[in-house]
């Protein structure tokens, strides 16, 4: 009998252990939080063809300067795509996104992440960095556009529009275009 019940608590355990979320469209996100401090899945819960998760923080040059794209962005597709920003830092608090959403102009809805559960879930390793879903899938992850070459290096304007494209390609039932840029920005820490 007590064997039984250890290896049905081991095989329970790896069980456990072995839940990927980034391949468990399910995965609840137990720590993700709006501003409000309401629990949130904007994978799972948001309407539409897809979801864009873009990071950011509100000390990235980087991520500040493409404020203006991604509110062109959130015109340009909703209500087909759902937009999300996702603060990954754990010590920045709902007054101070608020602020910076303010100061920036941004009106995409805000999330926290301080447990970094969507950080994992879309791999993403800066500020700014975009994840993309459809259906529940992750189908990218990486640069906004090309306009930061490398750190200091940045051209006038995008040559060409990562992100942007990837939308299109969802919304009108075409694949992915192929190839992740690596985005350039702050990094993610714990």
């Amino acid at each position: 009998m007590k064997l039984a019940v250890l290896l049905g608590l081991l095989f329970g355990l790896a069980g456990c252990a072995t839940r990927d979320p980034a391949l468990d469209p399910g995965y609840t996100l137990s720590e993700v939080q709006d501003l409000k401090g309401a629990v949130c899945n904007p994978i799972a819960d948001s309407p539409g063809q897809a979801v864009v998760l873009i990071f950011v923080r509100t000390d990235c040059p980087i991520s500040n300067h493409y404020a203006p794209e991604l509110e062109r962005l959130k015109k340009a597709y909703s209500p087909q795509v759902a937009f999300w920003l996702v603060y990954p830092d754990a010590e920045t608090t709902a007054s101070e996104i608020t602020a910076h959403l303010k100061e920036y102009s941004l009106t995409l809805k805000p999330l926290r992440d301080p447990r970094h559960q969507l950080v994992r879930r879309a791999a993403v390793k800066v500020t700014p960095e975009a994840a993309v879903f459809a259906g529940g899938v992750e189908i990218y992850h990486g640069r906004i556009d090309d306009r930061y070459v490398d750190f200091g290096k940045e051209r006038p304007a995008p040559t060409r529009r990562d992100l942007d494209l990837v939308i299109q390609s969802v919304l009108a039932g075409r694949p992915v275009p192929k190839g992740r840029a690596a985005a350039i920005g702050c990094y993610i820490t714990d």
